[in-house]
């Protein structure tokens, strides 16, 4: 386990009645303590992808739920996936009822490739829902993702 890195305590003022939800928000999840929730928060909002630079190497998800009736919708999906397969380590597909697909594609790569990846599957007719979540990826030591 790496050395202790040093704390710096600073002050937040909060409303009263926001300081209760916060309090009641943060117990549900299961913190003891005001301070660890806060440093989860903000660890959050740096990996949000328009805090990172866009030649970051990261690796995450991008989840979305379609409408598998529409039209060439699943195998539009597909071909958008496959001109980006150096980018998709993985792929799960789930029947959610008889219209809906949700599917999570596991990838790995340069920002800027898998938000442009996120923005072509997010704009068909048909998918309701698309969004990226990434966290940072060690580029040093890892080998490329090539497929057999």
């Amino acid at each position: 386990m790496p050395d202790k890195e040093e704390l710096i305590r600073f002050g937040v003022s909060f409303p009263e009645v926001l300081i209760g939800q916060f309090d009641r928000y943060i117990a549900g999840q299961g913190y003891t303590n005001r301070s660890e929730a806060i440093r989860d928060m903000a660890r959050k909002a740096m990996l949000q992808p328009s805090q990172l630079q866009s030649e970051a190497v990261v690796a995450g998800t991008i989840v979305m739920v379609y409408d598998h009736h529409i039209q060439e919708l699943p195998l539009l999906l597909m071909e958008i996936q496959h001109q980006f397969h150096h980018d998709i380590i993985s792929t799960m597909h789930v029947h959610l009822n008889h219209a809906q697909c949700l599917e999570v594609i596991v990838v790995r790569g340069k920002l800027f490739r898998l938000r442009t990846l996120h923005q072509q599957i997010q704009v068909q007719k048909g998918v309701y829902y698309a969004e990226l979540s990434v966290t940072h990826a060690d580029e040093h030591g890892a080998e490329p993702h090539t497929h057999s």
